[in-house]
């Protein structure tokens, strides 16, 4: 399995509730989360990784500066974390 492989199941997940997916690109911030979901329920930040992967330090960085100002960033890895995300 692939990080293509948990986002193709993150964004049809999310679209069945009726939300919406973005990929971001960051102009200056390395290390940021790379989808921004969009849910009738809120919103959050979601860095996507290969099953077994863990963001690098410059992204736990970036990850933290954003939890610090209110955001909700999750770190997702397989589908099974997605579904555990939904339930």
């Amino acid at each position: 399995m692939h990080e293509r492989d948990v986002e193709s199941h993150l964004v049809k997940r999310v679209k069945e509730l009726g939300g919406e997916v973005r990929k971001v690109e960051w102009i200056g911030r390395h290390g940021a989360p790379d989808r921004f979901v969009m849910l009738p329920t809120g919103c959050c930040w979601v860095e996507l990784k290969a099953p077994g992967q863990k963001p690098k330090p410059h992204q736990q960085r970036e990850h933290e500066r954003l939890r610090a100002k209110g955001q909700i960033v999750l770190v997702l890895d397989s589908i099974e974390a997605v579904e555990e995300w939904f339930a």
